[in-house]
């Protein structure tokens, strides 16, 4: 779709984690393109302050970059998207923080959601099946390089991992090529300390 083709009142969101996979979205978005976000750090934090699950979070970090996608949505729709991403909070961002092929629509809000940190004791974890969402729409929209990217250029990477793959727990699950298993797993192995033991 080319921008002469968008209705206006639309809002843009940058999706970073599970939003970069199309088939987790819930609303039927006017268009999505790949992009990324300058001056932002993606790192992992407590889901609230009485879970040890992680989630995906960024911050303000000068210089550095996140991949990810850029969602084009009907105005209408962003009370559900809020709902969706309700441990986060909507953060307005400018389209000179963009990198992208394609062209911002006039008008158009942008916004990125940002978790609200939560301290803790005990150590995190992360959902499998999340990750299996996160990493599966970066290797379609970014490919290998982007995948790759995402794993060493989020911080707090060193945790451990739930394995509900077979049995998810995230409510907006996808399923796997035996390909991409293979894949994840295997570039997992080389960055998170004892992960065979973690999914066994």
């Amino acid at each position: 779709m080319g921008a002469g083709d968008i209705p206006g009142d639309l809002v843009g969101y940058f999706g970073y984690g599970s939003l970069v996979n199309r088939d987790t979205h819930r609303t039927e978005i006017v268009d999505a393109l790949p992009a990324r976000l300058r001056g932002w750090r993606r790192h992992w934090v407590r889901r609230d302050g009485e879970s040890n699950r992680a989630l995906l979070s960024v911050r303000r970090e000068p210089g550095a970059v996140v991949d990810g996608l850029l969602v084009l949505d009907r105005a209408e729709n962003l009370p559900a998207v809020d709902l969706r991403e309700e441990r986060y909070k909507r953060v307005s961002i400018t389209a000179d923080e963009l990198e992208l092929s394609g062209a911002v629509p006039a008008g158009c809000a942008l916004y990125v959601y940002e978790a609200c940190v939560f301290d803790g004791a005990e150590p995190l974890e992360i959902i499998q099946s999340y990750l299996d969402a996160v990493l599966q729409g970066f290797l379609r929209e970014h490919g290998r390089d982007g995948v790759e990217r995402f794993v060493h250029e989020t911080d707090g990477f060193d945790l451990a991992v739930i394995a509900d793959r077979k049995a998810p727990t995230y409510p907006r699950a996808v399923t796997l090529r035996h390909e991409e298993e293979v894949y994840f797993d295997a570039l997992l192995m080389q960055k998170i300390p004892d992960f065979a033991s973690f999914v066994r």
